[in-house]
């Protein structure tokens, strides 16, 4: 019995051909997405005067490594990691997005994409070190095994990464032993202090309390429970995909997160079948996407077959070792960090720990140290009758990484330092990141960073003030208690 299942996985899933089709078409709209995003940031980012110059990091590595650094960090910029180079790769991103979506060249957009997303993965270090950048990337990677007819172990990939996504989420938040996740509060304060909110977090910020922790303990049945349903029979796995679109919906309308919903309501696709699809379906659509359809080859269902060892290895082997810390194998070790590198086998934790309360900083600039200006940012919070703002699918990776800095961690430090650097040589590429310069002519001789404390207004203070926040000043950063969590 376990022999055929096992052999049912190399099989065409014939079932999955109009849902892999329509699966691609929303892909490419995805990838397009997150490549413009990146396209007017990247040199600001990754730049040789940005904030973290990609051509310094590779100089330095091959120093270090030799020529085993060109596997170690795949990427098309060991040549040439000039501004044009990256924002060239990220154009060509948007490019290749157009031709996946009317059915051009798709073996090739679809590898081009995943070496593009995957190099500025890489060259964007920290400010694209996020889960949804290698939920994209593993996403786009097994896209390339559908180009032909879909197998089982395609399908059953999709599954498990949707699966781990949704799961790890939920376990990680009650494996740190939050409080707020513990004491179901998460709720009373996230719409008010996640990275980017925007103004619907502002009306279910204003939810009773009862309501929040309704929600906190929804999220949990839903990434806790519900995920297994993924691998049950058909009605449950239709129930799977209802209730996980029906929360990706309502954190659409409260949060800023990019693509990453999108994404995750993408993979619920593979949750459902044909049978569903063909509905939607025009018949002569679904006729011409069956006639064109051609059987996997040996070669490529061999590569998938290596692909899904070395991710469900990977990913088990990583999620072993953060929950235990016990010692792993070497050679699994080694096997889950060249995997990472190449973007596939990562584990998912968003969210497990919740902060409490919100600090911001407010960088200002001066001529002569006593009259100061303020720098805007284009998306985080700022001025306090400044409606927060929706960025779906865009992520504005300097903003989102602002909330970071407060806790003072030392892994953050080094950025700052150059993003205040930049600042005061006028780098055009980070200025471009910015809303407003208050110092167009030159840049100024003196930079401080204030820090304040924020919070939603309630509906009477904004009714009164117009505010959608209001603050309370702290004093100086750094020298303010950092942030905790």
């Amino acid at each position: 019995m376990m022999g055929n299942k096992f052999a049912g996985l190399f099989k065409p899933a014939d079932e999955y051909r109009l849902t892999s089709w329509l699966f691609l078409k929303i892909l490419a709209l995805i990838y397009f997405a997150a490549f413009l995003s990146l396209a007017v940031q990247i040199s600001g980012l990754a730049g040789p005067d940005g904030l973290l110059p990609f051509h310094q990091y590779l100089t330095n590595t091959y120093r270090d490594m030799g020529k085993q650094a060109w596997v170690l960090i795949p990427n098309v910029f060991w040549l040439d990691a000039s501004d044009t180079a990256l924002t060239g790769a990220a154009y060509a991103g948007v490019i290749l997005a157009v031709l996946l979506f009317f059915d051009r060249f798709r073996l090739f957009a679809l590898s081009g994409m995943f070496l593009l997303y995957l190099s500025l993965f890489h060259a964007s270090g920290i400010f694209l070190g996020f889960q949804w950048d290698t939920l994209l990337l593993e996403s786009g990677f097994l896209a390339i095994f559908l180009t032909r007819n879909p197998t089982g172990l395609v399908i059953f990939l999709y599954h498990w990464l949707l699966f781990r996504f949704r799961f790890m989420s939920g376990f990680f938040k009650l494996e740190t032993g939050d409080p707020a996740w513990a004491g179901l509060t998460a709720l009373n304060t996230y719409f008010e202090t996640q990275p980017l909110p925007h103004i619907g977090s502002w009306y279910f910020h204003q939810l009773p309390e009862f309501i929040l922790k309704a929600g906190v303990l929804l999220t949990f049945a839903t990434e806790l429970i519900i995920p297994f349903f993924i691998f049950l029979p058909r009605r449950f796995r239709l129930f799977a995909a209802a209730v996980t679109i029906f929360m990706q919906v309502l954190i659409i309308a409260t949060s800023n997160h990019n693509f990453v919903n999108l994404l995750i309501i993408l993979l619920c696709l593979f949750l459902l079948d044909d049978r569903i699809v063909s509905r939607i379906m025009p018949n002569g659509l679904q006729q011409r996407i069956i006639n064109h359809g051609k059987q996997a080859g040996i070669l490529s269902t061999s590569v998938l077959g290596l692909a899904a060892v070395i991710i469900i290895t990977s990913s088990l082997t990583t999620f072993y070792w953060k929950v235990t810390r016990n010692p792993v194998p070497e050679i699994l070790v080694s096997t889950s960090s060249v995997s990472h590198q190449y973007g596939i086998g990562h584990i998912f934790h968003i969210f497990p720990t919740m902060q409490t309360e919100r600090q911001e900083l407010e960088i200002q600039g001066s001529y002569d140290g006593r009259n100061w200006y303020s720098y805007i940012f284009k998306y985080k919070p700022g001025p306090v009758d400044r409606a927060p703002r929706f960025n779906v699918p865009h992520q504005p990776r300097l903003d989102w990484m602002m909330w970071f800095i407060p806790p003072q961690s030392s892994m953050d430090d080094y950025w700052f330092r150059q993003l205040l650097r930049r600042l005061h040589e006028g780098s055009p590429q980070v200025l471009d990141l910015l809303e407003y310069n208050p110092f167009p002519q030159q840049p100024p001789r003196y930079i401080r960073v204030l820090a304040y404390r924020y919070h939603f207004t309630t509906p009477e203070q904004r009714s009164e003030t117009g505010n959608w926040w209001r603050r309370e000043y702290l004093g100086i950063f750094p020298y303010v208690k950092p942030r905790r969590p």
